[in-house]
């Protein structure tokens, strides 16, 4: 009954394909506002990443006795991810070690939300 007062059977009706191109222009509106939240916040990973990768080498030279002075970041032998910067500072007892956020995309609601941590686009840690 349906073929009869349907002459053409192949294919879609424009009906059809407007409803499907709604519906993928809804999905992405709400899914793109997402995707770059997460992607932003990625860059604060990255930073506090780089802080527990420079604590574990900090950590692996003073297991050799013989390291007692301060160790320099250069001598640690890490590469910071994207343009982070990372500087090392305090006394061998109380090592601070900070990462600045060089792409500046980390936002600061989630900065504000992991303080004492966060502050200006630097992450401190201290070991």
């Amino acid at each position: 009954m349906l073929q009869k007062l349907r002459k053409n059977s192949e294919g879609f009706t424009l009906i059809e394909l407007m409803i499907v191109i709604a519906i993928i222009g809804i999905l992405a509106a709400i899914a793109i506002p997402n995707f770059i939240s997460y992607r932003n916040k990625a860059f604060c990973s990255a930073a506090e990443s780089d802080a527990h990768a420079t604590a574990a080498a900090i950590a692996d030279w003073y297991a050799i006795p013989a390291n007692v002075t301060l160790v320099g970041f250069g001598q640690l032998g890490i590469t910071p991810s994207g343009t982070n910067a990372i500087t090392v500072g305090g006394t061998p007892d109380a090592i601070v070690i900070s990462v600045t956020d060089g792409s500046t995309r980390c936002p600061a609601a989630y900065q504000a939300s992991q303080t004492p941590d966060w502050a200006g686009g630097v992450f401190t840690k201290s070991m």
